[in-house]
């Protein structure tokens, strides 16, 4: 192994001051490219965390990365933060457990700012509005299919003329996850808490949009479709519920999963209002009573001419004992009268009746039974229909779960039929080898250990050949020269013209074989023999030099 390195040191000692800069060079650009290599294969392949933040959103996500000593990188064309791919998940909880990130848009703290000196009132209520459209985005941000919100409120300033009052609208557009929708529910919820937090927002003016342009709410000028739609909702509802209870009442008797029950309901959402005064003549009561009595008469009183026949009593009269005459009965002209006036109560009944929505007016129910199975003397099952018997059973069962009620058209059908069987789920294919997560770190290991075996053995290892082969061949030639007195006669043991080595005294050494191998063998065979002769022999072509 020394003789080589020697001998490599020979061969680059004979080259020019050029080639062997150059050689240098491409050694090190070699190992370099090795060594990059073998560290791009150690590298972690990166995912991206978080995309399109803002700067503040940025150094905070980078300084919380840090802190939990997760390794990230920033793309230097679109500023998105990148993490390990086995640590994506890991960082997000971290990440969400702080509250980051959190969002591009502003809330409330705009009002925490200063405002500087002789800031107007318009610029104040611009502000306002301004930080209320950024809380409401985030609150929308916080439903599960929602990725991010903005809100556009349009609020008119307040007239004091109130034919010239105009109503508040509002703008949502929401960015939903990828494969994530928002039911009709969903949608009105945002709506109406749009519409609830800003002062005299109607929810017909709140419209709702997604990131693909689609109009998720519309203004409508009633609720007949929304009334429709929570009609249609609670039909099903019911429908359903009776077809799990039948379900549930005869799997225990024909097995689970032997049964089928559909059941349509008619049901009536008429809304019905009633208003009935009814009053009851038996039982009369008194409220008032006015009583006027009138009377008059002629005998008591002196009447006519003066004189004696004036002054004569009526007839008939009966002097009392305190000497006056009272007039006797009948006697005497005289007129009385009497008027009574009663006000009587009766007993008044006023009844306002609202019906309830949604009443039950007929039931329609199928119900399917699959065959039962008959197990066998040899133990084997068999399947065999229903009898009738059973049947009529079942369609009872069926009667009482559901409340049948023959007055308002109800009717029951039970039927007996074979079920097809069912056939299995095919298993899902395996995903090909290249989506196996271990398979890209793989190839990624056997090409940097392919390029690096490649730089050692295509570029490194030819250069030192080559190298040890012009230094074996320069000494070679020194050999030669230095015992050009005893080469071998032609046909002897070497090639014609080849050295021979001489010692001291004149004895021819052993002439080295054609191979490059076979005379670095030989030499140091000769060097471990006879070290002095050697050296002799070096010292002699010193001399010789010299």
């Amino acid at each position: 192994m020394a003789v080589v390195q020697a001998e490599t040191v020979q061969g680059f000692a004979g080259l020019s001051p050029v080639k062997q800069v150059g050689l240098l060079l491409g050694l090190a650009a070699s190992i370099a490219i090795g060594v990059a290599i073998a560290l791009w294969s150690q590298s972690p392949a990166w995912s991206l965390l978080y995309g399109n933040l803002d700067e503040t959103d940025t150094a905070q996500v980078l300084d919380a990365l840090q802190q939990a000593a997760i390794p990230y990188r920033i793309d230097e064309h679109s500023g998105a933060v990148m993490v390990p791919a086995d640590k994506v998940h890991q960082a997000r909880l971290q990440l969400a457990a702080q509250g980051l990130p959190r969002g591009t848009g502003n809330g409330f703290e705009l009002l925490q700012e200063d405002q500087g000196f002789g800031v107007s009132q318009f610029m104040e209520n611009v502000r306002y509005q301004h930080a209320l459209e950024g809380e409401l985005a985030r609150t929308i941000s916080t439903l599960r299919n929602v990725r991010e919100a903005r809100v556009h409120l349009a609020v008119p300033k307040r007239s004091v003329f109130l034919r010239r009052q105009e109503a508040p609208s509002a703008s949502v557009v929401v960015s939903l996850y990828a494969g994530r929708t928002l039911d009709e529910s969903q949608v009105a919820a945002i709506v109406h808490m749009v519409a609830s937090s800003v002062p005299r927002l109607e929810p017909k003016a709140v419209t709702v949009v997604d990131q693909n342009g689609n109009l998720l709410s519309a203004a409508r000028a009633d609720e007949d479709y929304a009334l429709t739609t929570t009609q249609f909702n609670y039909t099903r509802k019911l429908e359903n519920s009776y077809a799990e209870r039948i379900e549930q009442l005869l799997a225990p008797l024909v097995g689970s999963g032997r049964v089928r029950a559909q059941v349509s309901a008619d049901l009536d959402f008429t809304r019905v209002e009633k208003t009935r005064e009814s009053y009851n003549p038996d039982l009369p009561a008194l409220r008032s009573e006015q009583v006027v009595e009138e009377s008059s008469g002629a005998g008591a009183a002196a009447s006519g001419v003066p004189g004696t026949l004036s002054n004569v009593p009526p007839a008939g009269g009966v002097l009392a004992e305190n000497g006056e005459t009272v007039p006797a009965a009948g006697g005497g002209n005289g007129s009385a009268s009497r008027q009574v006036v009663r006000n009587y109560e009766l007993d008044r009944t006023i009844s306002h009746t609202r019906l309830a929505t949604g009443t039950l007016r007929r039931l329609s129910i199928a119900v399917v039974v699959d065959n039962k199975l008959v197990t066998g003397d040899d133990g084997k099952q068999t399947a065999q229909p229903w009898s009738d018997e059973e049947l009529a059973r079942f369609t009872e069962l069926v009667k009482k779960a559901v409340g049948f009620d023959p007055r308002r058209g109800d009717s029951v059908q039970v039927i007996n039929a074979s079920f097809q069987p069912v056939p299995e789920p095919e298993p899902l294919p395996d995903p090909p080898l290249w989506e196996q997560p271990w398979f890209w770190p793989l190839v990624k290991q056997v090409l940097a250990g392919l390029g690096v075996l490649l730089v050692i053995f295509g570029v490194i290892k030819p250069v030192m050949r080559s190298l040890a082969e012009a230094g074996a061949a320069q000494q070679q030639a020194a050999l030669a020269a230095a015992g050009a007195p005893g080469q071998l006669p032609p046909g002897e043991e070497g090639a014609p013209g080849q050295a021979a080595l001489t010692g001291p005294d004149g004895e021819a050494l052993p002439a080295p074989k054609k191979s490059y191998e076979d005379q670095l063998a030989q030499a140091q065979s000769l060097v471990q023999e006879d070290p002095r002769r050697v050296a002799q022999v070096v010292k002699t072509w010193m001399n010789d030099d010299g």
